[in-house]
């Protein structure tokens, strides 16, 4: 079984976003997650990712900026762990990612 990945998905003009990706990355990394950033406006990688983030927002309604998604199997046939939404300073989205995988 292959480790999750959080699935970041942001837009160019989105300053959360970009303030995130500071940190976001990184902090998937130290917890052993696979860590993908899916830019709207890169619409290649958009196009790839995008029935995953339909899965959970159809219409994109109710998303946050950035929206994390955490799932298993992003290239196959793949589930929905959990959610992260809007900003947060780091120790927050570690905990948060945490408590997604359940450990302390």
């Amino acid at each position: 079984m292959s480790k999750p990945t959080v699935i970041k998905f942001s837009s160019e003009d989105c300053g959360t976003c970009h303030k995130m990706s500071h940190y976001d990355s990184k902090v998937a990394g130290e917890l052993g997650l696979d860590f993908i950033s899916v830019v709207l406006q890169d619409t290649q990688t958009y196009r790839k990712y995008r029935r995953i983030l339909i899965s959970k927002y159809p219409n994109k309604e109710g998303m946050g900026w950035p929206t994390y998604l955490m799932v298993n199997n992003p290239d196959g046939d793949f589930s929905v762990i959990g959610e992260i939404k809007g900003g947060m300073q780091k120790g927050d989205f570690r905990k948060r990612l945490s408590d997604i995988l359940n450990i302390s």
